[in-house]
Order: C-alpha cells, then sequence, then structure tokens
C-alpha cells in the first residue's frame, strides 16, 4: 500500500484533532484511498506545551521551513491561520510541487484569486473545505453536489460565537455584553471578539461561498459587513412576537443587476429550519434552479469536527494523486478561464423587508406621522406592534414592511427621525424569508 506523507503547519485544537482522526480512521481512509496517510512532521511555537494528541511518532519543530522543505512530505496542512506567514509558507510548498489542505478563511477570502492560480500553474491542489462552516462539507456540496445547478441565492449562519450569543440573549433575556462575556468564559469567544461580533469573520466565510456559488473571483472587500453589538433584548422579544428570530446571517444573492454580499442580523421566519439553529451550530440554505432549497448544518468549530473537513480534503487528494490535477475539480467549481467579473451590489441598492423599532413620545398624531412618510416613500407596512410607555418611558412602536428599496428605506427613516414625537434613533434590522 502506498504511504502519503503529510506534514502540519501548526497543532493547536485543529492539528491536534487532525493527527486523532487520521490515527483513529487510518483503516477507513486507507479503505477509501488505497493508501496509508501518515503524519510525519508537525511545526508548532512551543514544542514542549501538552497536546491533545499523542506525538510520539511525529517529529516536531519550531521552523516551519522545515516541513515545507522535507521532500519526503506531499500534502502539507496548513492550520496556523492568519496572512503571513502563512501565504509565504503555502506558496512555497505549491512552487515546490507540494498539494496543500488550509482551514484558513481569511488566508482564503483575501489571497484565494493569487493561490489557487499558483496551485494550477504548478499542477498541485489548494484545498479549503475546512475554511468554512467547520465540519459541514459545503464546499463539496456546492462545487460538486449541486454542480447541475445554476446556484440563485444562499444564506448561512456560519459563526457559532454570534449564533450563541443570540440564541442566549433569546432564552435568557439577557443583554449582548452579559452573553458576550459568558461565551468569552466558556471559550466560545476570543478576548478580543470583534471578528466574531462584527461579522467580519462571517463575511470571509460568504466572500468564498458567492464565488463558488456565482463562478467569480474572491472580493472580500466589497462584502457588506453589520454586527450584532447592537441587538438588544427588546429587540429578540419583540420579533418573537411577529413570529420571527433573530439569527446573524451572511446572504449572497444574484439578480440580472448584480450579486449581492452582506453580513447582518437578520429576522427570519420562526418556521424556517435555519431559524430553529441554535447555539454554536451553523448552517447554510442553497438554493439551486433545479433542486430548490437546500439545508446543510452541523458543527461550525471543534477539533474533530473541523479535523473532519481536513482529512477530507486529504483523502481527496489522494485519490487525486494519480492523475493530473488539472483534471481535478476546480478550485472555485468553475474552470478558471470561465470566472465572471460579476457587478457587486452596494448595500444601498440591495432589495429587502425590514424591521422597523421606534421610539416615540405618547401623544396623539405620532402613527400616522409615522405612515404618512412610510407612504410618500413608496414603503408599505406588513405589521404593527404597539407598545405603550412603562414608568415614563417612550413608547414602542415596531414594524414590519414589505420589501423596498434601502436607499428608500433610509431616506424614509431620515424624515422620520426628524420629527419632534421621535426621541431616538430608529433600529432597523432586515428581513429574509429564504423563499
Amino acid at each position: 500500500m502506498n504511504v502519503v506523507k503529510v506534514g502540519l503547519l501548526g497543532l493547536g485544537t485543529v492539528g491536534g484533532g487532525t493527527v486523532n482522526v487520521i490515527k483513529k480512521n487510518a483503516n477507513e481512509i486507507a479503505r477509501r484511498t488505497g493508501c496509508k496517510v501518515v503524519v510525519t512532521k508537525a511545526c508548532a511555537r512551543d514544542i514542549s506545551r501538552p497536546r491533545i494528541c499523542n506525538t510520539d511518532d511525529v517529529e516536531l519543530t519550531t521552523n516551519p521551513n522545515d516541513v515545507i522543505n522535507d521532500p519526503d512530505i506531499q500534502i502539507v496542512l496548513e492550520l496556523m491561520g492568519g496572512d503571513e506567514p502563512a501565504k509565504s509558507l503555502i506558496l512555497s510548498a505549491i512552487s515546490q510541487g507540494k498539494h496543500v489542505v488550509t482551514a484558513n478563511k481569511a488566508l482564503i477570502a483575501n489571497h484565494g484569486n493569487e493561490l489557487f492560480a499558483a496551485a494550477a500553474d504548478n499542477n498541485v491542489t489548494l484545498a479549503y473545505e475546512a475554511a468554512i462552516a467547520g465540519g459541514i462539507p459545503i464546499v463539496k456540496a456546492m462545487r460538486e453536489g449541486l454542480s447541475a445547478n445554476k446556484i440563485e441565492w444562499l444564506a448561512g449562519i456560519i459563526n457559532g460565537t454570534g449564533n450563541f450569543i443570540l440564541t442566549e440573549m433569546r432564552d435568557k433575556g439577557s443583554a449582548f455584553a452579559d452573553v458576550l462575556k459568558e461565551a468569552q468564559e466558556l471559550g466560545y469567544a476570543e478576548a478580543d471578539p470583534e471578528y466574531d461580533v462584527e461579522g467580519i469573520d462571517a463575511a470571509h466565510k460568504l466572500c468564498i461561498l458567492a464565488s463558488l456559488a456565482f463562478g467569480m473571483p474572491l472580493n472580500f472587500k466589497k462584502v457588506y459587513t453589520e454586527g450584532i453589538s447592537k441587538i438588544t433584548p427588546l429587540d429578540v422579544t419583540y420579533a418573537e412576537e411577529l413570529g420571527y428570530r433573530i439569527k446573524h446571517l451572511g446572504v449572497a444573492r444574484k439578480s440580472d443587476k448584480g450579486v449581492e454580499m452582506r453580513v447582518h442580523p437578520t429576522l427570519i421566519p420562526e418556521t424556517r429550519l435555519i431559524a430553529n439553529v441554535d447555539g454554536v451550530m451553523n448552517a447554510v440554505v442553497v438554493k439551486g434552479n433545479a433542486v430548490g432549497p437546500t439545508l446543510y448544518y452541523g458543527p461550525g468549530a471543534g477539533a474533530e469536527a473541523t479535523a473532519s473537513a481536513v482529512i477530507a480534503d486529504v483523502v481527496d487528494i489522494c485519490r487525486q494523486m494519480s492523475q493530473s490535477a488539472e483534471n481535478s475539480v476546480p478550485s472555485l467549481g468553475f474552470l478558471s478561464d470561465e470566472l465572471q467579473e460579476l457587478a457587486i451590489l452596494p448595500i444601498e441598492e440591495i432589495v429587502t423587508a425590514y424591521y422597523l423599532r421606534l421610539s416615540v413620545k405618547d401623544k396623539p398624531g405620532v402613527m400616522a406621522a409615522i405612515t404618512t412618510v412610510l407612504a410618500n416613500n413608496g414603503i408599505s407596512i406588513e405589521a404593527v406592534l404597539q407598545k405603550e410607555p412603562k414608568h415614563g418611558s417612550n413608547a414602542q412602536i415596531i414594524l414590519l414592511t414589505d420589501n423596498v428599496l434601502e436607499s428608500s428605506l433610509l431616506s424614509a427613516l431620515k424624515e422620520i427621525e426628524s420629527l419632534d414625537s421621535i426621541n431616538e434613533p430608529a433600529i432597523r434590522i432586515r428581513v429574509e424569508s429564504l423563499q
């Protein structure tokens, strides 16, 4: 049986989980590939620290070039994260004819076009299933399982930390800051949680998913990104009363005008399956023009869940080693010379429904003034909640609009907020029916 030697860059949670799963499932991997996959060398910043895996038969080093330059290593697993030195190391491995597997979503979103081109030029594979949604095989599903379809749209809960926070806010009525602290104590959120709670991590993943869906080059800078730090328990409660749940959603949609790529808090009807994805779990809905909507659900992080995706890429590469890489599945699912530069719509040009919460003075005529402004801007109201003031506080008016151009809504809100009966800036959350 052929032996395929693997080298690791990074031996933390995912790296350790990868070593464990390769050893635990060695027979299954061999049955699927006809190869014995062995981790022979790994790089870590501190080789003396305790590990979640047994490394007795793995050569450890603190120099990543020891892994890259080892002539016996055929597949390099980049599990260290960050832009540099990860990018340079991957390019070096590719230039030496080594296949690479990465879990680095930021690197793919920002530099994937360059990296995929380098891999193609050197007739090797750069695989990245683990970069999106942890253990969910969403890349393979979109690139291969749905390849007969024209993808119309996709929407995903693709950051477990944000989903945990919103779930706890709903279940416990807690404020954002309190739940964030809890998430940090449980290890779900970093000490600096910006990438998770402000949507940057999800935007990296959405950028890749959009390119897979629509066959276009990666363009992370065009993703509209909005976080969840301004969501209040009040809005979570009112959304529930209206039959919705608030989720931090990544949405990509293609129309005749161009492509939407946006990450933001979103009201979703509580009857949708994705609205009931709670805690740290991830889920992605993909709408194909032949199959209709399909849902992919599972753990978005974790040692062995993510290792499952990493090793699935290793299995694919082992299967491909007997043929030219140019005959394998293209990196983004479309032939490289068929990728299309598509217009990316600015957020002002998207059309969606909205949840609006207005804090108003409790006096006659307020509702009439608000509805007049909305009507003058061509905005129809789908539902209304009115909450009487308590203990001298402001009254609350909650509106659900029909679909409207965002620029029209912003114009209307500017007028509404100038009314003397409005006490605070409006709370605005987009609504998606996902049909």
